[in-house]
C-alpha cells in the first residue's frame, strides 16, 4: 500500500504493515522534486520502486502539480510510461 507522508515529504510503500520503501520529494518553487527512491533489500525485485513512482506520478497529475523527476529511477520509470512525459516541466 502506497501513501503519501507529507509531515516527512515521501511517499511511503508499506508490506504488512511495514515500511517497505519510500520516494522522497521536495517543492521547490511550485514544481515537485522527486529526489530519491529506496526501497528494502529484503523486497528488492518485487517491483514497489515502480509502484512508488506510479504512485507518485497519479498523485501529481491529478493535482495538477508539476514536477521534476530528479531522482534516476523515476526518470528511467517515465522514459518507459510515456503517459506521464506531459507532466515534466
Amino acid at each position: 500500500m502506497v501513501t503519501n507522508n507529507e509531515a516527512a515529504s515521501r511517499y511511503e510503500i508499506h508490506v504488512d504493515g511495514e515500511l517497505a520503501g519510500f520516494l522522497e520529494y521536495r517543492d521547490v518553487g511550485g514544481v515537485l522534486a522527486l529526489v530519491h527512491t529506496e526501497v528494502d533489500e529484503a523486497y528488492a525485485g518485487q517491483g514497489l520502486g515502480g509502484k512508488l513512482a506510479q504512485y507518485a506520478l497519479d498523485d501529481v497529475l491529478a493535482r495538477g502539480v508539476k514536477i521534476s523527476p530528479l531522482c534516476p529511477f523515476v526518470a528511467k520509470y517515465i522514459d518507459k510510461h510515456p503517459e506521464y512525459r506531459v507532466t515534466i516541466r
